[in-house]
Order: C-alpha cells, then sequence, then structure tokens
C-alpha cells in the first residue's frame, strides 16, 4: 500500500475488505472520488434512478443476507432524499450504512455547494451519524459504522464524506483488521438465562416475543430451536399493525390471555399497545431480553412494577443462552393446550378465502368484475412454492395486508414497522440480488407502484427480472378506509386514483407487462411474465376491500 492513495481509494478498499459485493447507489457531484475508487478495485454497482431506492435495495439486501449493506448517494438534496428510507431500515433493525458525499470541510459555513448539516438530519433514524474527517481514518470511519449497524439491536449507520476528504492522499495507508468490521457481541450469561427461565415456568400461559430479528432466516431458525427446547410459544412480529399483524392469524386475542411474556429483542412499544389493556390482560407481567438499555426504562414507564426482570443482551446470544438453558429447567405449569391453541391461532385463517369472490360493484354492471385480494393471492401462492429461495415482497396498505396473511414463501421481506409505503419495487431489486436464480414476487398496491416505478429501468438494466403484481383498485385504499370508518361515505376526500394501465409503464422501459381482471387469466399471466426473463408488472383489478382482520375466539381452559 503507498501513501498516494486518496481517502477514496482508501474507503474503496475498506468496502471490498468487509465484503461488499453490491453497492446501490445514484451518482453525483461529491460521490464522484468514489465512484472511480470503485471502478479501480471492481466492486459492483446497482445505479438507482432516486436515492430512496438504493436504500431500500440496500435496507432488503441486509435483511436477506444478515450483513452489512451499503447505500451511497451525493451530497445535500441526494442526502435528504435517502433519509426517509433509512427510517424503514430502522424500523426493521436492518444493518444498511448510508455513505453520503458532502460538501468540502474546507468550504463549510462559507455557502458551499449543497451544504447542510447532514449528520443531523440522519441523526433520528440511525444508530450513529458523523461525518470523516481525514483519508488516514476513512476506512476505520467504514469498519466502525460496519460494526456499529451489525451489534446489539442492528440498524442503519450514517457517515457523511466530504470531497475534500476522499480527494486528498492519505499520508498513513493503514486498513483496519478483518475483526474490526464484525458485530461486538453482548452475551446473555447462564446464570440470567436460567433466571428469566424461573420465572417464565411458572406461568400458565407464557409467551416469547421477538421483533424483526426473530423473522430473518436465521431468526426463524434459532426461535424455533428455542420453542422446541423449552415448549414455549415462540412469536416473532414485525408488522406496524402489532398484535393484529395479519401474517399472525388469530394470534391477537391470545396476547390478551397471556400472563407472562419474555420480550427477546422486542420493544414494548404502539405495536404491543404498550403492554396494557385491551392488547394484553391488566396483570400479565413481562420479562425483556434487550440490547439497548433505553428499552428497559421504556418498558418501566409503560407497565412498572409488571416488568419483572431484565438482561442486556444481543437478540443472537440471548437465544442461543436461553437454548442451552432450556435443557436444565424443571417442571413448567403451563397449561396443556396453551402450546396447541397459540399454534393453531397463528395458522387460522377463514375457511372462506380460498374460495373468495369480488362482489360486484354495482348489479347492473356486466363484464369481469375485480378480484378479491384473497384469490389473486391464491393464484400467486404456486410462483411462491416453485423454489426453495423464492421471495415475497409486500409493501403496505391494504392489499399488502391480505398479502401477508394469506401468502407464504422461503423468504419474505415486508414493509415493517415503519408503516411506510412505496418501498417494494426496490426491495425486490435489491432481493434479486441475493438471490439472482429464484423468483422474486412484490406485491404492493396501485399508489405504492408510484413512488418507485422507474426503478423498473434499474432492473433491466441490470438484469434482475423481478415480477410486481400490481393491486389495482384506483383509490389510496388504506386512508380511504379510515375515511369511511371514521367519518362516514360521505366524507371521504383525496383518496381517489385512476385506474391506470401500469403494466403498460413496464413495457415501456422495455419490460413485461399484462393487465388481469379475472382470476383465471392470472396463473398464465405469472407464468409469461416469468418465461419473459424481463422485469414485470402485471397490472390486476382489484376490489378495494379493508385489510382483513382475523379473530377466532379462543378462551383458556
Amino acid at each position: 500500500m503507498t501513501a498516494a492513495l486518496r481517502g477514496a481509494d482508501m474507503l474503496a478498499r475498506a468496502l471490498r475488505q468487509a465484503g461488499v459485493d453490491t453497492i446501490f447507489s445514484l451518482s453525483g457531484n461529491h460521490i464522484m472520488p468514489v465512484y472511480d475508487a470503485l471502478y479501480t478495485e471492481k466492486l459492483g454497482l446497482v445505479h438507482t434512478r432516486h436515492e430512496g431506492a438504493a436504500v431500500h435495495m440496500a435496507d432488503a439486501h441486509a435483511r436477506l443476507t444478515e450483513r452489512v449493506s451499503v447505500a451511497l448517494v451525493t451530497g445535500g438534496p441526494g442526502h435528504a432524499n435517502a433519509v426517509s428510507a433509512l427510517y424503514t431500515a430502522c424500523m426493521s433493525e436492518s444493518p444498511v450504512v448510508l455513505l453520503s458525499g458532502h460538501a468540502p470541510l474546507n468550504q463549510l459555513g462559507r455557502g458551499a455547494f449543497q451544504e447542510m448539516d447532514q449528520v443531523a438530519m440522519a441523526r433520528p433514524v440511525v444508530k450513529e451519524a458523523w461525518a470523516a474527517t481525514d483519508p488516514d481514518t476513512i476506512a476505520h470511519d467504514f469498519a466502525r459504522a460496519c460494526r456499529l449497524a451489525l451489534s446489539g439491536r442492528p440498524g442503519p449507520v450514517h457517515l457523511s464524506l466530504p470531497t475534500d476528504v476522499l480527494d486528498d492522499k492519505a499520508t498513513n495507508a493503514m486498513l483496519p483488521d478483518a475483526g474490526d468490521f464484525d458485530a461486538e457481541p453482548l452475551p446473555l450469561s447462564g446464570e440470567a438465562a436460567h433466571t428469566l427461565f424461573a420465572r417464565l415456568r411458572q406461568a400458565r400461559r407464557p409467551l416469547i416475543l421477538s421483533g424483526p430479528q426473530g423473522l430473518t432466516d436465521s431468526g426463524r431458525q434459532a426461535l424455533q430451536r428455542l420453542q422446541e427446547a423449552c415448549g414455549v410459544p415462540a412469536i416473532a412480529t414485525e408488522s406496524p399493525r402489532g398484535s393484529n399483524d395479519p401474517a399472525l392469524g388469530a394470534f391477537a386475542p391470545l396476547l390478551g390471555q397471556a400472563d407472562c411474556v419474555l420480550l427477546l429483542g422486542k420493544r414494548l412499544d404502539f405495536t404491543l399497545g404498550f403492554g396494557k389493556a385491551p392488547v394484553f390482560a391488566d396483570d400479565c407481567i413481562f420479562l425483556q431480553v434487550d440490547a439497548d438499555e433505553d428499552e428497559f426504562r421504556r418498558s418501566t414507564e409503560a407497565v412498572g412494577d409488571r416488568l419483572r426482570a431484565r438482561s442486556r443482551a444481543d437478540f443472537r446470544s440471548a437465544v442461543a443462552a436461553l437454548t442451552a438453558a432450556a435443557a436444565d429447567e424443571g417442571s413448567w405449569r403451563t397449561d396443556a393446550d396453551w402450546s396447541g391453541r397459540v399454534r393453531e391461532g397463528v395458522a387460522y385463517r377463514p375457511e372462506a378465502w380460498p374460495q373468495a369472490v369480488a362482489a360486484p360493484t354495482a348489479p347492473e354492471t356486466a363484464g369481469p368484475q375485480p378480484l378479491h385480494p384473497a384469490a389473486l393471492c391464491a393464484a400467486v401462492q404456486p410462483l411462491l412454492d416453485s423454489h426453495p429461495d423464492a421471495v415475497l415482497v409486500v409493501d403496505g396498505g391494504e392489499f399488502g395486508q391480505w398479502a401477508q396473511a394469506c401468502l407464504s414463501a422461503p423468504h419474505r421481506v415486508i414493509n415493517g414497522a415503519a408503516g411506510a409505503i412505496g418501498a417494494a419495487l426496490p426491495m425486490a431489486i435489491g432481493a434479486k440480488h441475493v438471490y439472482p436464480d429464484a423468483p422474486v414476487v412484490a406485491l404492493m398496491g396501485d399508489g405504492t407502484f408510484g413512488f418507485h416505478c422507474a426503478e423498473l429501468d434499474t432492473a433491466l438494466r441490470c438484469g434482475t427480472p423481478i415480477v410486481c403484481v400490481v393491486g389495482n383498485d384506483a383509490r389510496w385504499n388504506a386512508e380511504y378506509q379510515i375515511q369511511l370508518r371514521s367519518y362516514g361515505a360521505d366524507r371521504t376526500i383525496g383518496c381517489e386514483l385512476l385506474p391506470s394501465r401500469y403494466d403498460r409503464v413496464a413495457v415501456a422501459f422495455g419490460g413485461h407487462g399484462e393487465h388481469v381482471d379475472a382470476a383465471a387469466e392470472l396463473p398464465g399471466a405469472l407464468a409469461r411474465a416469468v418465461q419473459s426473463g424481463l422485469p414485470a408488472c402485471i397490472n390486476v383489478a382489484l376490489d378495494g376491500l379493508p385489510a382483513p382482520v382475523v379473530r377466532q375466539v379462543q378462551q383458556p381452559a
């Protein structure tokens, strides 16, 4: 290594050293030195049409690989465009590192081109944010960003890159040690694990609840091992609809029957009704394992002395320690049918769904009728069953809730607890870079499609033939349903869209597009989309129904 290396070269070498093989980016003035260095290092570059889309792609990539993924954008407005997408990554505990170009340090405060306080802008939606200040240490800055993103509760980190730091020469060109990029373990002691079990095994209806980390590939497997080891139902959720997570069927009523809940990396936040009735019984007690000390304070504020035990540890270490401790535990008081009732509640779906058809919009309406969301999903499921690594990507909104309730796949990415919409299409592109040989199917509403439809051009250029299924009900249906419930049918406003042919947008970009207004047509359309080898959009005329709320009355014994 020579002293002639620029800060940008040091950063590019650190990216390679960290094992980053794909960078999601939109070019701009401030990051041209990094592009030049990436060319030298021959690192993969997916150049997008919007900075927010670059972050969403990195987010999906990070969730599926469980490694740091990188978004690289220019400074000023480019950085601002990327920040909103960081919130989705933050709430989904996704280890994304956002690298943003930045005005030169030697011009700050003098009206530099696109000068703004980027660190302050990013700080509310990341674990930590700072700006590089020296080409000698920029590689170490990136290693620190990776370590922070992976450690404790994973999440995004931001590093701003002033152009003079990128262009200036490094005088002490030393790269970080290999281990500097890795997560810092925060283990749960065996003693703490036994103490938690001593309390949990006194309950008749105990539950273990985890957050997004329990829904990664390794997280699902780890929770399953823990559940088998101790016999306590272990449930993970990442939905903004919380206890009404549509993917969990009729689980919500069972939360109100639990008498002891172990929060395993799961925040006691709005998604759990802050631990209060009617989501939980007034006498339900809580145990908590979390990497963030501040979560214990928030839980205490929510439920007071009903938080009976707390231990600081990261999710992976805690699951491993609890699983090991389960083998040494004595008898349990758990109701004999409790685990079975939880399992049946999560699996429950109304029998009518598979045969669901949409009601005519008016008695005199002739011709094809919009599809019931469950009928649409029934046609998509065989495609997800066709490959061991198929990926399901689902956005928010009412249609997204139907998709989460009805569909399953080996790998799944959703918009997450942030509740923001618009991410599905770019997330599908990020997912396709992880599983290039498997079908990646993104389900989204017509409103969602409008956020990042230009990324179909990115998919075409990058050779990522994703399949987008757009449920087109010609409105912002989630907001419409809120207005309908809260104010009445005569006071709905600002939710109307046109029944546009979004399939033609895909064709205009050079992709594959089809319009479907009958359930029988959808399997053939999906097959042709996959066979085309192109990014595809299937525009489906959808009945604009409210999201499903599944209820199955289950009383405690």
